[in-house]
This record gives structure tokens, C-alpha cells and sequence, in this order.
């Protein structure tokens, strides 16, 4: 199944949290937008993990790091509106951005998601 990576899931794959299982499952084929592989980033020079070469592997591992584009931006801003009360991040919006543009379900660890009444498919991860 080829998905869209939100932070939160990669990151719970990476420091195998509950969930890990099934991201991992879905590595194969996934996308993640470049915003979100910044706070993935981010999250591990916070925790003082070693990122060299990180990038590289999780390339080899079939996950393909998408570019956040105009229309990526356009969409998240769009977003804003029946996102705002659930408190969705820039990050959270450019997901499920290019889930939408690429008719993809989503996998992330944020269960707020769910509720937000999107046209995209959430899956839970945990």
C-alpha cells in the first residue's frame, strides 16, 4: 500500500514506538513531504542523534522524499480553515497536502486527525 508519512509515524518507526509495526510495513512506496522530513530531523538533532546519511537510508528503504511545491502550499493553506481548532502545524497541513494531491491515505500517529471530516483517508497508526 503506497501512503503518505506524517511525522508523528515516522518518528515512531525510527525510535520503534507502538505502531513502528505498521509504518514499517508501509515503507516500501511511501512519500513524505520535505516539511515533514525537516521536523523528523529536527525531532532527532533535538534528541542528539546522529543523522548522517539518514536521508540516504530511508531512501533505500523505499521512501521517497517529496518536494512541498505551490500547490502543496495553496492546499495547506486551504486547509487552515477545518484544521485551525484541531491546532494542525504548517508540517501537519503540507501531509495532508500531498496526501491529497497524490489520492493517497495517511499514516500517522495524531488521532485528532480523524475527526477532522477530510475527504483524505487517515490511518491510525497506533
Amino acid at each position: 500500500m503506497s501512503a503518505v508519512l506524517d511525522a508523528s509515524a515516522l518518528l515512531a518507526w525510527l525510535h520503534d514506538e507502538p505502531g513502528a509495526e505498521r509504518v514499517a510495513e508501509a515503507l516500501d512506496g511511501a512519500l513524505v513531504s520535505a516539511v515533514n522530513w525537516s521536523e523528523v530531523v529536527q525531532k532527532l538533532l533535538q534528541r542528539g542523534a546522529d543523522i548522517e546519511g539518514m536521508d540516504s537510508d530511508v531512501i533505500e528503504l523505499g521512501v521517497t522524499i517529496e518536494p512541498f511545491t505551490a500547490a502543496h502550499a495553496d492546499t495547506g493553506a486551504r486547509l487552515w480553515a477545518n484544521t485551525r481548532k484541531a491546532g494542525l502545524s504548517l508540517a501537519d497541513r503540507a501531509c495532508l497536502a500531498l496526501a491529497q494531491d497524490r489520492a493517497l491515505p495517511v499514516l500517522t500517529a495524531d488521532q485528532t486527525w480523524v475527526a477532522l471530516g477530510l475527504d483524505t483517508e487517515i490511518v491510525l497508526i497506533r
